[in-house]
């Protein structure tokens, strides 16, 4: 039987860096690793490190909307994120953590 823990974060932030290799749009087309890379920064500014975990993933099928930013438990998604745009994200994901 499969071992079910609850998550030990509050949040869980997910950027797409699928990279399809200039055979058709992908998430990394748009600098996503470097957009995970100021998320992350801006969770360690914040000392939300523990609550808040910043991953990459795969293909989220929203290619054409990319680079897309997911955040969950919450359901909230931010298509054609930007590194420029890392603040105004965890500005939101820190109002939802209340």
């Amino acid at each position: 039987m499969v071992d079910e823990q609850k998550s030990p974060f509050d949040s869980h932030v997910f950027v797409c860096t699928n990279d399809r290799g200039g055979r058709a749009k992908s998430c990394a087309d748009g600098n996503s690793q470097q957009t995970r890379a100021r998320l992350k920064a801006e969770i360690n500014k914040r000392d939300l490190k523990g609550r808040v975990r910043v991953s990459q993933c795969g293909c989220m099928g929203l290619c054409d909307k990319g680079p897309n930013v997911m955040i969950y438990p919450q359901k909230s998604w931010f298509p054609a994120a930007t590194s420029e745009d890392a603040k105004d994200i965890i500005d939101r994901l820190e109002t939802m953590l209340g």
